[in-house]
């Protein structure tokens, strides 16, 4: 999957209490938050659009510790996994499996530890919005996820691979180069065209 992308952020996850005030085995927390721009990831900064995921099939996200897929947490074609998007992002819950993984999760959530998601995802085609910000960094806003393929807390929230987001950004760039030369040559022919008529 090369046009696969990876983004992480730093936010809050809980575990839930019980009614009676002991604590569940529900880890609760964002997957993605709409409207923020991330912090300088080399040579751009993005942000996710509210429209992000509107439509897109959430019927078999899978979720993991670190992306380790080894160790699945919960899905959503099982029910374990529920997913949500209010104004904030996209929100998951689930319940931590009596697992190894599971329980190693509820302790480093409790102490702290874990306080970072990620997740893991495709763009649809035209699904991105390029323009220079003020400080004349590249901005990139994603306004369609294709495909939502996994999510979940994470150890450490980083942006470890932006190589799908450097080729769109050069794709956008050579469309918009075409752009400017089917402009140039219109107005040559325009100009062509007068210059005749003289």
């Amino acid at each position: 999957m090369s046009n696969t992308e990876k983004r992480a952020f730093e936010s809050s996850i809980e575990i839930r209490m019980n009614e009676d005030g002991t604590e569940s085995r529900t880890i609760t927390g964002y997957g993605a938050v709409f409207n923020k721009w991330s912090s300088n990831l080399g040579w751009f900064r993005e942000k996710m659009d509210r429209t992000a995921f509107d439509n897109v099939d959430m019927s078999g996200v899978i979720a993991t510790f670190n992306h380790d897929f080894n160790n699945v947490l919960a899905r959503s074609d099982s029910d374990t996994l529920r997913l949500s998007v209010d104004d904030y992002g996209l929100r998951y819950e689930f319940e931590a499996p009596n697992t190894t993984a599971g329980n190693d999760l509820l302790e480093n959530v409790r102490v702290g530890n874990v306080k970072g998601s990620s997740f893991m995802f495709t763009v649809a085609d035209s699904g991105t919005e390029w323009r220079k910000g003020e400080d004349g960094m590249d901005e990139r806003t994603i306004k369609q996820v294709e495909r939502l393929i996994e999510l979940g807390p994470v150890t450490v929230p980083a942006y470890p691979d932006t190589t799908v987001a450097k080729r769109d950004l050069e794709s956008a760039k050579e469309a918009e180069k075409k752009e400017d030369m089917r402009s140039v040559t219109d107005t040559e022919r325009k100009y062509k065209q007068l210059r005749a008529k003289i």
